[in-house]
């Protein structure tokens, strides 16, 4: 009787503690339509979005009774923070046209990699789920609105333009001073010399991207020691315009710019380990007003997590 009576009383206080806490809520900002909202793609994409991605990516929550109990409502509050700050569909009017189709072709690549929507949610938001018909709806989504790739002269008379000032230019690897970036990190010439380890395509602007690594990131590939990565490793990003001929082939055209992702989870422990740095057209301009356009990058890669935070699997060696 004794041990009931304790048992009693235990339960009593674990439901008391239960719902005192209810009283500490989250604040999640939360807008109700009352009417159709505006299309923004097609009828078939917005209906696969709102269903898989708008409870984190827009201001149209729609929140369970499970999603509202503390503290499991902190978790999804903070998810929901995350996802509005990478990209909010809400906000969508506000984008201009290359940055609304970039991020459209960044959130449909991680969906077709598996990284979105994120496991966790779909475990209790199965509805959220998204089928092979759905995944290839948002592909061919994605193919309507790309640039055709056909043969473009004003894209060769910038190559050969941006070739001209090269050639009369003193090389950046030359510089006395390097560019160096908002948070510190200094432009590295020497990343042409470096192994190419794979390569991408974005079909929404165009452009073509081959991804370098240094000997630690390709030591690192040969011995099947990337997810973490070792500290040390650089992986340099380069993008060029795609030119295409009459005969289909593809070319690289004007250089864009070059993305660093630098490996050091000591002094970069507050960015993911890794140290994010983007320097533009050919005098390597700097990215990035502020520090916090690392955030920018991190958003982007979050979906990556589990494999540190790399998009782009590498090529064996």
């Amino acid at each position: 009787m004794k041990k009931l009576k304790k048992l009693k009383i235990s339960l009593a206080i674990l439901l008391f503690v239960f719902l005192f806490i209810q009283i500490y809520r989250p604040n999640i900002p939360v807008e109700h339509h009352k009417g159709d909202t505006p299309i923004l793609f097609s009828n078939k994409v917005d209906a696969i979005l709102k269903k898989s991605c708008y409870d984190c990516h827009s201001n149209q929550t729609d929140l369970k009774w499970f999603d509202q109990i503390t503290p499991v409502n902190f978790l999804i509050a903070d998810h929901i923070k995350k996802g509005r700050s990478g990209l909010n569909f809400s906000d969508w009017g506000s984008i201009s046209r290359p940055d609304q189709n970039a991020k459209l072709w960044e959130a449909v690549n991680q969906i077709i990699q598996g990284a979105m929507p994120l496991k966790s949610y779909t475990l209790l938001h199965s509805e959220a789920k998204l089928s092979v018909k759905d995944i290839q709806v948002l592909k061919d989504y994605l193919s309507s609105i790309a640039p055709k790739q056909i043969p473009d002269t004003a894209k060769v008379n910038a190559l050969n333009r941006q070739y001209k000032n090269w050639t009369v230019e003193k090389p950046a690897a030359e510089f006395k001073d390097l560019p160096v970036d908002i948070n510190g990190i200094t432009f590295i010439p020497d990343y042409k010399n470096w192994v190419p380890i794979s390569s991408t395509q974005r079909e929404d602007n165009g452009t073509m991207r081959i991804i370098f690594g240094n000997d630690i990131a390709i030591k690192a590939i040969k011995e099947h020691q990337t997810n973490p990565w070792p500290n040390g490793t650089i992986l340099a990003k380069v993008a060029w315009d795609q030119l295409k001929d009459n005969r289909g082939n593809i070319t690289p055209g004007v250089f864009k710019q070059v993305e660093y992702m630098i490996k050091d989870n000591h002094k970069y422990r507050s960015t993911a380990g890794w140290g994010w740095a983007r320097f533009k057209t050919p005098k390597f301009e700097p990215y990035g007003k502020t520090p916090s356009f690392t955030t920018e990058c991190i958003n982007c890669h979050r979906p990556m997590e589990n494999n540190d935070f790399v998009f782009t699997p590498p090529l064996e060696h």
